[in-house]
């Protein structure tokens, strides 16, 4: 017998590892089933699970789960990411805690504690996911740093340099003054800083007491400055234009463009271009052909090399004392410095308080510097045609479709791709170099010292590339790469490309677009048919989840309270496409109530002798109640497939919860109770055969959302042999004679039972209080239905009777339509009626007043366009559910009979 509680930490363990054990997540690519894919976006190997990997991996292991039992041979294949300067982050803290100085002990003793590290510490992740229930291939897992994978980076770079598509060119990049790497932009954080804009007065050149002003947030790069820009339509500077400013304390002439960069509605009008240490300056200095001289070093200080000739030609005029005193300080003190000294000299025109967004790293925290390097880059643009092109054509679609508008934004609009860091964790870039600065890219050293000696006709030694690759390329080759690329086997054969890939709208570019890239180039094809972007896991507010609003939800600690299942099965239930999933500890709490009722009613079966019965043949049904159930069973196996096969897992969970809950728990079993507690009939085996059917039926819908609980039962039932459930086939819909006639018969016996109920619970009629129901207009047939079904309606609605109302029978009472009868309720001598409408308008005008108090807000457009797009959606949530309970206590008052 089941115990009486639902107990997950019972057997979720012992489930996982049997499934695990008999190797039931496995594919199998010597099958002839048609295969399904997909590619797990691979965690960070330092990264521990949170409610975001719980949201994507829920998704995913419910579309495989469903896709097995219909036969597909599915492959999940799971993995890690080596997360290069999060993983050296990790290993540099460990060891500072030591004592110990990653540079002190070089590259390669520090790379061996890099991968100790790994050893010990980096399964962390796909624990975890155990714990959730993620039924990945793990016996195909990789690492994005295992051999094989390191084979394919290595020959995708060299090809591609090869095809000219990778080189070297010196552009701005994010650099990190602390990690002393260029990071990608998805390691940048932009914050809201309070500053100052500095209105700084430039001489203009031959004109003695003029002066063009430019505003700018960052004086500290003035010594940069090549040029001043103006909008080619702004009339203030139209003379100035092609003439020359002077830089003040550097006393170099700088012309003065016209560029529509310069916005003439901001600042002074004017902006300084500084072009080797800010993205947008760097464009202007492109288009105009200006110098590009960097005057901060990695670390964030001055440096004066690159201007030093404009210094010495200072010596006899001016002193350049003072911008020599700055080589060497941090750029915020030359900041202070610096406008001290130009305040001095009265070059300082205004100051005024000023809020701008800040770039900083992400991991280091400290503002990320625009750096003018030499680094190696990819040609993204050409790379990117087929991948838009297939989107634009259908070949790859996006769900929801209008994600792919941000694809096209940026797919449209690439720049060049920074391909290399300044770490020593990750893919070294295969690049040599001979003493004379000769680059040769190879598969290996010694094919490298072979093209130095074709090339320059002696033996020499070459120095490897000192930098790692962006995380992100191997990343993109993750479909396959993970599959045997370079080399051909079965599964890159059957594999790819894949069918589905389940991930975050924040990624699309960083990595669905760039998988997408070298999935055309190396493998002629996309790497997956479908995209399905999911949303960002919020509160229960709508707000992001951070450390410091202490609103961050704890995944493990939810399974451990409440088990895997609900936590699924909230997700699930909650994640529309594309849009936020708003969870609290509250929703989980709330489904695990949903698992309670499965378990209690499979309870309830087993204590009714329901028990699996291959001989039951629903065709041959003749009861109503049983016709019922079995057809409804059907239309639930409609909705649950159809809601899978459009990723809708809302519509997918809403079909089963709305099923199980409420066709099978609340009404089946509480109409069957009267077969199943009389003598053995020809009803009673009936209903138990329809009763262990649909429960079936129901283990088997809800496996891949709730894997655990539904894997118990059915093991406990003996449906199949242990740990089987995983393998069954997806319920098909079975033939019921007199389906409609038992539908409309068993929908109507629904309606006026929920009707009543309704009435009774509006009017606060106690449960103990019963009452005759009195079927005015209605026909001889739904009388007849009364008469059958009077045990249930008596039970479950709490009345004396079923009639029709006696000729000029007066009712005081409420009532309520029910197909063609009114159902009339006799409660003048149970309640008072005059009460009841009094306390009911009190609620509607209480309604009434805070939908009008949420409509006018959100009728003040300041509001709108100041306000959070999920405040505004809250509003409209809150004057949609007021609106609706006027409308519910308005019907309400109009069922009182006067």
């Amino acid at each position: 017998m089941l115990e009486k509680n639902l107990l997950p930490a019972s057997f979720e363990q012992r489930l996982y590892e049997g499934w695990e054990a008999a190797g039931r997540f496995g594919a199998h690519p010597e099958s002839a089933a048609d295969p399904f894919t997909i590619m797990i976006p691979p965690p960070n190997v330092t990264g521990s699970l949170h409610i975001g990997h719980a949201l994507t991996f829920t998704i995913q292991d419910t579309l495989i789960r469903w896709r097995r039992m219909q036969g597909r041979d599915a492959l999940w294949q799971p993995g890690t990411d080596h997360a290069g300067i999060a993983t050296q982050m990790v290993v540099e803290r460990l060891l500072a805690g030591q004592g110990v100085q990653r540079r002190e002990i070089g590259r390669e003793k520090f790379l061996e504690h890099v991968w100790e590290w790994k050893a010990q510490s980096g399964g962390n992740i796909t624990r975890q996911l155990r714990r959730l229930g993620a039924s990945l291939d793990w016996p195909r897992e990789r690492f994005t740093m295992d051999a094989g994978l390191s084979e394919a980076v290595r020959e995708v770079f060299v090809t591609l340099h090869e095809q000219g598509l990778i080189y070297r060119d010196r552009r701005l990049v994010n650099w990190d003054p602390k990690f002393q790497t260029a990071i990608s932009d998805l390691e940048v954080e932009n914050r809201e800083m309070k500053g100052s804009l500095w209105h700084l007065r430039y001489p203009v050149e031959g004109e003695a007491g003029r002066f063009i002003v430019v505003a700018t947030t960052r004086p500290e790069t003035l010594l940069g400055d090549t040029a001043i820009a103006v909008h080619p339509e702004d009339e203030r500077f139209r003379d100035l234009v092609g003439k020359f400013a002077i830089l003040p304390l550097v006393g170099r002439r700088i012309p003065i463009v016209a560029d529509e960069y310069s916005d003439p509605e901001k600042g002074s009008g004017a902006v300084k271009i500084t072009p080797a240490h800010d993205f947008n300056d760097f464009a202007v200095g492109k288009r105009h052909g200006l110098a590009m001289p960097s005057v901060l070093d990695a670390y964030g200080a001055v440096m004066l090399d690159e201007i030093e000739g404009d210094l010495a030609a200072l010596e006899g005029v001016a002193d350049p004392a003072f911008v020599r005193s700055l080589a060497g300080q941090d750029r915020f003190e030359a900041r202070k410095a610096i406008v001290a000294e130009l305040e001095r000299l009265e070059l300082v025109e205004t100051i005024e308080p000023h809020s701008n967004v800040v770039p900083h790293g992400d991991r280091s925290g400290v503002p990320i510097e625009p750096r003018l390097t030499l680094q190696w880059y990819c040609d993204a643009a050409t790379l990117a045609k087929p991948a838009i092109e297939a989107v634009e054509t259908g070949k790859t679609e996006f769900v929801p479709k209008h994600f792919e508008n941000i694809f096209f934004s940026w797919m449209r609009d690439i720049q060049p791709w920074c391909i290399s860091r300044q770490l020593w964790w990750g893919h070294q870039i295969p690049a040599w170099y001979a003493p004379d600065g000769s680059c040769f890219v190879a598969r290996t050293e010694e094919e490298a010292l072979a093209q130095a000696r074709q090339k320059l006709g002696a033996e020499v030694t070459l120095t490897r590339d000192e930098d790692v690759l962006d995380t992100w390329f191997s990343s993109a080759l993750w479909p396959f790469s993970t599959l045997g690329w370079p080399n051909k086997t079965p599964e890159l054969d059957k594999y790819y490309p894949g069918d589905v890939l389940v991930t975050g709208w924040d990624i699309i570019f960083f990595w669905v677009a760039r998988m997408m890239m070298m999935g055309h180039h190396f493998m002629g094809a996309a790497p997956f048919k479908t995209v399905y972007i999911h949303g960002l896991v919020r509160d229960e507010k709508g707000q992001k989840m951070s450390k410091s609003k202490g609103n961050v939800i704890d995944p493990l600690e939810l399974v451990e309270s409440f088990g895997a299942d609900a936590l699924r099965f909230a997700i699930a239930s909650l994640a529309t496409p594309g849009r936020d999933v708003k969870l609290g500890r509250k929703r989980v709490e709330d489904f695990r109530s949903f698992g309670t009722k499965i378990w209690n009613a499979a309870r309830f079966c087993e204590m009714n002798g329901i028990a699996p019965d291959a001989s039951f043949d629903p065709s041959r049904v003749e009861t109503p109640l049983a016709r019922w159930i079995l057809d409804a069973a059907n239309a639930a196996i409609g909705e649950a497939t159809a809601a899978l096969e459009a990723y809708r897992m809302d519509d997918y969970a809403g079909a089963c919860y709305r099923f199980v809950w409420n066709s099978f728990c609340d009404w089946f079993l509480e109409f069957a109770k009267p077969a199943l507690n009389g003598p053995d009939t020809a009803e009673k085996a009936e209903v138990k055969g329809a009763a262990q059917h649909v429960l079936g039926t129901i283990l088997k819908l809800l496996h891949p959302v709730m894997p655990y609980l539904t894997e118990e039962l059915w093991d406990h039932f003996g449906y199949g042999p242990a740990c089987s459930l995983i393998g069954e086939s997806w319920p098909q819909p079975v033939a019921v004679p007199g389906a409609e006639a038992a539908r409309a018969e068993l929908d109507w016996l629904v309606s006026l039972i929920s009707a009543v109920r309704g009435v009774r619970s509006e009017m606060n009629v106690s449960p103990s209080v019963t009452v005759p129901l009195l079927a005015q207009g209605a026909t001889p047939e739904t009388l007849a239905r009364g008469a059958r079904w009077i045990d249930a309606i008596r039970r479950l609605g709490r009345a004396t009777e079923f009639r029709a109302p006696e000729a000029g029978e007066a009712v005081k009472g409420a009532q309520v339509t029910v197909g063609e009868a009114t159902i009339l309720l006799p409660l003048a001598g149970v309640i008072d009626l005059a009460a009841e409408r009094a306390r009911l308008m009190k609620e509607r005008d209480k309604a009434q007043a805070e939908g009008a108090k949420v409509a006018q807000k959100l009728g003040n457009a300041d509001f709108v366009a100041r306000a959070k797009p999920e405040v505004v959606e809250e509003n409209r949530e809150r004057l949609a559910a007021a609106e609706a309970e006027v409308a519910r206590l308005e019907a309400a008052m109009a069922r009182i009979a006067e």
